[in-house]
């Protein structure tokens, strides 16, 4: 009997051209950043980034309020942390300011009813490595996904990496999709940390959201990604700067590794998912979304 196809959301990838840098999680002195939100925007514009959130704690720009900063040629996004109350909440493309209820699944919910999408905070953020325990990942349903980097976090208590959860969530079926920010705070220690490549259909901020809630982006913290072609259950990936690339399944067991640029990987028929680290020099990654086998049913993200 054939494997099942594989389901992925990096179908028909246009040229590298297409390829946009953002960051979605940034903070300014309209919460705890310490810089104006001009600031900050002048800041991610100059380091060549394509698009950029301000995602202050608890508050969001009234309408209209975004267009009167010069964007400098990046699209600017609306958002919001939720922070008080509980987990936080990273929600993107946010029309209108969700109340921080205790209940996040209500959050999710309010936030998808407005057009927005939901991504997971820092889960290995504090001392105990659980500022999100793995049992609210696996409550909570309708979210997108969760930041399997935080640049801030590496210099507080916790882990700024979750791929742990991330794998657990993936073992389960959950289709959820993996995000790297900043959650900038300081001028020069949070900055340009981490963050999303998406390929969009084009460069206006419609387009650019529906890629970050489709999966059509990779994350990263230093290593570009060139091509990803996927035949069957045949795939190749380039990368430009990666020594290391590193095939990960089911309860996040290696399942083939190359020192080299680039791979070619048959996904084995049983596989729940694959997915690929890309692993540069010192502390820079890259890291795809899942690729996954049909199986009618398993997905409850």
């Amino acid at each position: 009997m054939p494997s099942k196809p594989l389901i992925h959301p990096y179908q028909n990838l246009p040229s590298s051209d297409r390829w946009l840098r953002g960051n979605l999680h940034t903070h300014t002195t309209r919460s705890d950043g310490r810089r104006e939100p001009q600031a900050v925007i002048d800041d991610y514009a100059a380091r060549g980034y394509h698009f950029l959130m301000i995602s202050d704690h608890d508050c969001v720009f009234e309408e209209g309020e975004l267009t009167r900063f010069d964007s400098r040629g990046m699209v600017l996004i609306p958002g919001n942390e939720i922070t008080s109350n509980g987990p936080h909440l990273l929600h993107v493309a946010t029309t209108r300011l969700v109340d921080p209820y205790d209940d996040r699944q209500h959050c999710i919910q309010e936030a998808v009813k407005g057009g927005g999408f939901i991504i997971v905070n820092h889960p290995n953020w504090g001392k105990d490595f659980a500022h999100c325990p793995i049992e609210r990942l696996e409550s909570w349903t309708g979210y997108a996904g969760l930041e399997i980097y935080n640049g801030t976090v590496g210099r507080l208590p916790g882990s700024p990496y979750a791929t742990d959860k991330w794998d657990r969530l993936l073992s389960l079926g959950r289709r959820v999709w993996a995000y790297a920010n900043d959650d900038s705070h300081l001028p020069k220690d949070d900055v340009g940390l981490g963050w999303n490549v998406v390929c969009a259909d084009s460069s206006d901020p419609e387009s650019i959201v529906e890629a970050l809630r489709t999966g059509r982006f990779y994350a990263s913290t230093g290593v570009v990604i060139r091509s990803i072609e996927v035949e069957g259950g045949r795939i190749r990936l380039e990368t430009e700067n990666a020594e290391r690339i590193v095939a990960i399944g089911d309860h996040g067991k290696r399942l083939a590794q190359v020192d080299e640029r680039e791979m070619v990987f048959t996904v084995p028929a049983k596989a729940g998912y694959v997915r690929f680290e890309c692993w540069g020099r010192g502390e820079q990654f890259a890291w795809t979304q899942p690729f996954v086998r049909e199986t009618g049913g398993r997905d409850r993200s």
